[in-house]
């Protein structure tokens, strides 16, 4: 049975989860489905940094629209790195569309002028 520690909001119960995916530990409901998500099939957010050609910035905040596999992280990453992109740009551009075809974007978290 893992333990895990919720992160869905501050309280950060200790929860197990046991071969039936039943979950104790929670305080509330979102930390049950957590739990058995996790498990099952857990999901993460990407934040990191592209390549931009600006007279300001050499590099420019970014970040997946939604959770990916985490067993994907470091394909996405590799993609991310790779990638090169010309300002101006606008927060919440798509710079890779459909990044490994997993229907997720990865969008500008930043204005760049120029």
């Amino acid at each position: 049975m893992p333990d895990l520690i919720c992160i869905v909001c501050p309280r950060g119960c200790r929860i197990q989860v046991d071969e039936n995916l039943n979950v104790t530990g929670n305080f509330c409901k979102r930390g049950e489905t957590y739990g058995r998500n996790e498990v099952t099939h857990p999901m993460r957010m990407i934040t990191s940094t592209v390549k931009i050609k600006s007279e300001i910035l050499v590099r420019l905040p970014v970040m997946t629209d939604r959770p990916i596999p985490k067993n994907q992280i470091f394909s996405v990453m590799e993609a991310i790195n790779q990638a090169e992109v010309q300002a101006p740009i606008k927060i919440r551009d798509v710079v890779i569309k459909n990044v490994l075809g997993l229907g997720v974007d990865i969008v500008a978290t930043r204005n760049v002028e120029k």
